[in-house]
C-alpha cells in the first residue's frame, strides 16, 4: 500500500526539516523525487544520499517567474510531475502593529503566490496524464489562528481557499487537491526552548507530545497515493489534538 512506483514527486523546501523528511519518504516508496529548494549545496548531497531516485532543483518560490524555464529544464525521464508538495515557506513574525509591510508581503508571496504558481504551472502535465496530486503543506496556525502571526496565518489560511478551488475545477481529471496542517513539530527551534516552555507547549495538545517530520510526511504520502485518491478540498489537521 502508499506506493508510488513510477510517479515523479517535486517537494518545495526539500534541503531540511519537514520538506525533506516528505521527500526521504515519497522516495522510499517508489516516487522519483525532486528536490527543490534554495540551498545548492544541501539539496546535492540529499539528493546523493537519496540515491538515483533524486533530482536536485535549485528554486526561490518567491521568484514564480523562473519556474517555467527551471522546470523545463528536468531531466526527460523523470516523466513530467505527477505529485506536488507546496512545502517551502518563511515566517516573520510580529505584531500587527509593529509589522512591516514588506514583511507581510513576502511571507505571502512565498507561502501563497508560490504555491498558486508553482501549481499552474504543473498542471497542464497532470491533465494531459489525468492523474495528479496536490498536496500544499498548511499549518494548524491557518485553522485557529495565532498572535504575532497575522501575515503567517492569512498566509496558511489562503493556501485552504486555494486548495478547495483548485479541487473543485480539478477533480474531473482525476487530479487531488488538499492540504496537511501540522501543529507544533519537534525542530532545532522547540530542541532550544526552555523546559518549563516546552511543557507548557506539549501542555496544550491532547496527545500530550510534539509532532515529528515523520507524522506529517506519512499524512503526504496517504494524500499523494493511489489509497488516499478519494479525497480531495480537504485540510488533515496533523496537529495532534491542539486544535480540535
Amino acid at each position: 500500500m502508499f506506493r508510488l512506483d513510477g510517479k515523479t514527486a517535486l517537494v518545495t523546501g526539500a534541503s531540511q526539516g519537514i520538506g525533506e523528511g516528505i521527500a526521504r519518504l515519497l522516495a522510499k516508496q517508489g516516487a522519483r523525487v525532486v528536490l527543490a529548494a534554495r540551498n545548492q549545496e544541501k539539496l546535492e548531497a540529499l539528493a546523493a544520499e537519496i540515491g538515483g531516485s533524486a533530482h536536485a532543483l535549485v528554486l526561490d518560490v518567491s521568484q514564480p517567474e523562473t519556474f517555467g524555464e527551471k522546470l523545463k529544464n528536468l531531466p526527460e525521464d523523470l516523466g513530467g510531475i505527477d505529485v506536488l508538495v507546496n512545502n517551502a515557506g518563511i515566517t516573520a513574525d510580529n505584531l500587527l502593529a509593529r509589522m512591516s509591510l514588506d514583511d507581510w508581503d513576502r511571507v505571502l508571496r512565498t507561502n501563497l503566490t508560490g504555491a498558486f504558481a508553482l501549481s499552474k504551472e504543473v498542471l497542464r502535465g497532470m491533465m494531459k496524464k489525468r492523474w495528479g496530486r496536490i498536496v500544499n503543506v498548511g499549518s494548524v496556525v491557518g485553522l485557529m489562528g495565532n498572535a504575532g502571526q497575522a501575515n503567517y496565518a492569512a498566509a496558511k489560511a489562503g493556501l485552504i481557499g486555494l486548495t478547495k478551488s483548485l479541487a473543485r475545477e480539478l477533480g474531473s481529471r482525476n487530479i487531488t487537491v488538499n492540504v496537511v496542517a501540522p501543529g507544533y513539530v519537534v525542530t532545532a527551534m522547540t530542541d532550544k526552548l526552555p523546559e518549563q516552555a516546552r511543557e507548557e507547549l506539549i501542555g496544550q495538545i491532547a496527545l500530550k507530545r510534539l509532532g515529528t517530520v515523520d507524522d506529517v510526511a506519512a499524512a503526504v504520502l496517504y494524500l499523494a497515493s493511489e489509497e488516499g485518491g478519494y479525497v480531495t478540498g480537504q485540510t488533515l489537521n496533523v496537529s495532534g489534538g491542539l486544535y480540535i
